[in-house]
């Protein structure tokens, strides 16, 4: 068993113990969303791609997945598995980190607790890269790419880390924040904006920059933008591009991208980070296996009879549904 497994047991011992005990304490919940942009569309700030067909670089994505192990109305507890994929032309290398998360409280509580946790360990799994003595730089002095999943806010509750964006900018690294969706971008009639700006360009794969400068005192560290970067896909994604790029050619920055986002897998979408989220799945037996390693732990500790008729209290709907198993209900999008 991993060192950091351990430690993980041993906190969720704790938190139930205090539970069991003490029961939850309810508190004010802090709400700090991102706020939603909303702008007509400029035709004069799309700007086409050059399609590369081939790149002498890396691409390095980084993502986590949260998987429910057990969960009741007050707590819940979760593997994490944070991945990363490093891609140099068509080879792939990856990784991946677990760790045993325990949250007391209710559902919102848990979803911002988990949020924050998970942006913890990528931003740790890409530091580990950015720190590899064996990283490879080729003629263009920016050949590496460091793709992360979500927008491109640091330092705070459910943000990256600072240090993550300081280490790129010192190694001269390409660093990207891309999501997989942007319900906070809206047009000036307040309809989806990806979609509006969709019809209107009049190239076949583009960048829309900037929607909005990056605002350091507000953590945004990048320029929000858009880009489409295969023509035979009708993805376009959100894509912050770090503060300390700009100042040259977006569109000669971004292109290399359109090399990595033509795989059959993810049409239009970069390969490495479908790869990191591919890889991050655990498996249903390794989700089993945890499963069985925490009822062990809280069977020696005395706490499992009581938390798993808290478990049973909520979750009949799960049963009719012929769901036996707390991670078997992520299908439906659901894990707090």
């Amino acid at each position: 068993m991993e060192a950091k497994i351990k430690e993980d047991l041993v906190d969720m011992e704790k938190k139930f113990v205090w539970y069991v005990e003490k029961g939850r304490v309810a508190g004010p919940a802090e709400v700090h969303e991102e706020p939603m942009i909303a702008l007509k569309p400029n035709l004069d700030s799309i700007k086409p791609l050059k399609k590369l067909g081939n790149f002498k670089g890396q691409f390095w994505a980084v993502d986590c997945s949260t998987r429910t192990l057990k969960r009741a109305n007050n707590w819940g507890i979760y593997l994490m598995r944070t991945t990363y994929a490093a891609l140099e032309g068509r080879d792939v290398n990856w990784n991946y980190m677990e760790r045993i998360c325990s949250v007391v409280g209710d559902a919102y509580t848990r979803s911002n607790y988990l949020t924050d946790f998970r942006i913890e360990l990528e931003s740790q799994m890409a530091l580990q890269l950015l720190k590899n003595d064996s990283m490879t730089y080729y003629e263009y002095p920016r050949s590496i790419y460091l793709l992360l999943d979500g927008g491109g806010y640091f330092g705070g509750e459910r943000k990256f880390r600072v240090i993550l964006y300081e280490e790129s900018k010192k190694k001269g690294i390409n660093l990207l924040a891309i999501s997989k969706n942007s319900p906070l971008l809206h047009d000036d009639k307040g309809r989806d904006f990806i979609a509006t700006t969709s019809t209107l360009s009049p190239y076949d794969i583009w960048v829309y920059h900037p929607i909005r400068r990056a605002e350091k005192d507000r953590s945004l560290y990048g320029d929000i933008s858009i880009v489409k970067l295969c023509q035979e896909s009708q993805r376009i994604f959100r894509c912050d591009i770090m503060d300390y790029l700009t100042s040259q050619d977006v569109s000669e920055i971004l292109s290399p991208l359109t090399f990595s986002s033509v795989d059959p897998r993810c049409m239009g979408y970069p390969i490495a980070l479908w790869l990191a989220h591919e890889f991050s799945a655990p498996s249903e037996s390794m989700l089993l296996h945890y499963h069985d390693l925490v009822e062990k732990e809280l069977g020696a500790a005395g706490l499992l009879d009581i938390l798993r008729r808290e478990e049973h209290t909520c979750s009949f709907a799960d049963e009719i549904h012929g769901v036996r198993y707390a991670y078997q209900r992520e299908s439906w999008g659901e894990y707090v």
